[in-house]
């Protein structure tokens, strides 16, 4: 069982079948034929994620009959990708859907008609230029990652042969330009807050400094600037694409699926012909198209406003997934956790989160509308969260922790202020607040050292919470005033706030000596 028998035509599609993989219900030849002439979207970063759900949400809209046209994947970082993941397989790929009970749903994605390498060296370029130039083209779109939008002054001086992303988008959207200032809508997929806005700035800082040195006239970056012409929606994208599982492996290799084959780059790209990720996903988009688009709602996208957009991505930020992933992450390194699955089969830290987002974050959750957030946490506490197949680590949600504490609790804290809301509601917020000091000493609830894991703030803030000692009662806490009272960590002065106080109770409770992170995570959240 191999991909490429399914483009040569020997491919036994009851035995695939046999075995639970769903084979494509359209003709691949047909929609290959008519999107090479007739294009209507490129997207910009051929990893993981984007086979896993942006192409397979295509695949699924294909397999209804009501669309005849894939979409081109153009690379702008990895080349290696094509020619080792795309290429070798005619483009094909399996999307493996990781299941929370443990099994797989395996899917044949023919939605990808083109792999191209974007850069100037290749020949590719110029059939990138041909696609924008053809007024057909409706939609670009990304997942280049936050950084791939990224300017860079070297890199604005090289005038309209750019390295980076941006820069090659600009460019290719200058060819649109003198093509007859054609409409098109440029689509960020990437998991960051208001992702449109950042193509847009990355976009822009190109066509501005072009303009202004000269090499392209003013009319382009007006163009670029006209809704009427170019436009730059939000989205907010939700779903989770670890390497290449080898669990997975083996379970195909069982099937005889043939190209189960690892593959990593000489930039340390890991991928494989065979893409997992868990069954669960979002993808929120605001409906602002100049010129049409290809119909992702037949595979479960949600259209929506800007506004809404914004409302479902602070939902799971502020109160529905973000917070928990925080919270489990700070007790789970001290508990001695590595992943995050097992945690969920603690009783106490499944209770804690839930109760965290159930009963203190709910009362001020923004409720976008499209999605219920009562059964979003739901899903993230059944299904997400438990799944065994995710290998994901407290220590890696730990990263950074004083950057995501503000919005993922501080935002919360702050509705409460300004709605009147009774403090005293809160105890599991402050207890992880509380976690969090004793997270800094970095020993272990049963009194081995761990290692905190990367922080900008993590020197400063440990050296303010360096006098205490763990098992020693009547130490001097005066210190705790100084962390608890940082706006720029908690969002908040948590003394102004009326709970510093409590705060620093639990604190004593949690450095009271070994098993005492346990002992005092249990009580509260049994009292709670």
């Amino acid at each position: 069982m191999k991909l490429t028998d399914i483009l040569s035509g020997n491919c036994n599609a009851a035995e695939w079948e046999s075995k639970g993989y769903r084979l494509p219900k359209y003709d691949i030849a047909a929609v290959k034929a008519k999107t090479f002439a007739e294009p209507t979207w490129v997207h910009f970063g051929g990893g993981n994620i984007f086979r896993a759900f942006p192409a397979a949400i295509l695949n699924e809209a294909l397999n209804t009959g009501q669309y005849d046209r894939g979409v081109i994947v153009a690379e702008t970082f990895d080349f290696e990708v094509i020619d080792k993941a795309y290429a070798p397989y005619g483009n094909l790929s399996l999307s493996v859907s990781l299941q929370s009970t443990g099994t797989i749903e395996k899917t044949v994605i023919a939605s990808v008609t083109e792999a191209l390498k974007a850069d100037y060296a290749f020949p590719d370029w110029q059939r990138l230029v041909d696609i924008f130039r053809n007024p057909s083209l409706q939609m670009i779109s990304f997942t280049i990652t936050e950084k791939g939008y990224t300017v860079a002054p070297a890199d604005l001086e090289r005038g309209l042969t750019p390295v980076l992303a941006m820069g090659k988008v600009a460019a290719l959207l200058y060819e649109r330009w003198k093509a007859g200032a054609l409409p098109l809508t440029v689509q960020s997929m990437d998991n960051c807050s208001h992702n449109g806005d950042k193509v847009k700035a990355g976009v822009l800082a190109y066509a501005n400094y072009w303009a202004a040195n000269g090499l392209v006239p003013a009319e382009f970056p007006a163009y670029l600037e006209d809704e009427t012409k170019i436009t730059f929606p939000w989205s907010m994208i939700d779903k989770i694409t670890p390497r290449p599982h080898e669990k997975v492996k083996a379970m195909l290799a069982a099937d005889g699926f043939e190209d189960n084959e690892y593959i990593e780059t000489a930039k340390h790209t890991f991928t494989a012909p065979f893409v997992n990720s868990e069954e669960v996903q979002y993808l929120v988009i605001e409906d602002h198209y100049t010129c049409g688009r290809p119909p992702l709602d037949l595979g479960g996208a949600l259209y929506t406003t800007r506004e809404t957009v914004d409302k479902v991505e602070t939902m799971k930020v502020t109160t529905c997934l973000n917070p928990l992933h925080t919270a489990m992450s700070i007790y789970g390194c001290m508990l001695g956790y590595t992943l995050i699955s097992a945690e969920m089969a603690d009783p106490d830290i499944r209770a804690f989160i839930q109760k965290i987002g159930y009963i203190e974050a709910m009362p001020v959750v923004t409720d976008p509308g499209v999605l219920n957030p009562y059964e979003f946490i739901g899903t993230v506490i059944n299904r997400r969260l438990p799944n065994p197949f995710m290998p994901d680590a407290p220590q890696r949600i730990a990263m950074d922790t004083s950057q995501k504490l503000p919005i993922r609790f501080g935002e919360t804290l702050k509705k409460y202020i300004a709605r009147g809301l009774d403090m005293d509601n809160l105890v599991l917020i402050p207890l992880t607040l509380a976690g969090y000091a004793r997270y800094l000493k970095g020993i272990r609830d049963d009194g081995t050292p761990f290692e905190p894991s990367p922080d900008p703030l993590l020197a400063e803030l440990q050296a303010i919470v360096a006098p205490l000692e763990i098992g020693k009662p009547d130490q001097d806490w005066s210190c705790l005033k100084q962390l608890f009272s940082r706006k720029d960590v908690f969002a908040v002065d948590l003394y102004e706030a009326g709970l510093g106080e409590r705060i620093e109770g639990m604190v004593r409770e949690l450095y009271a000596g070994p098993g005492a992170v346990r002992e005092t995570l249990h009580k509260y959240v049994v009292a709670r």
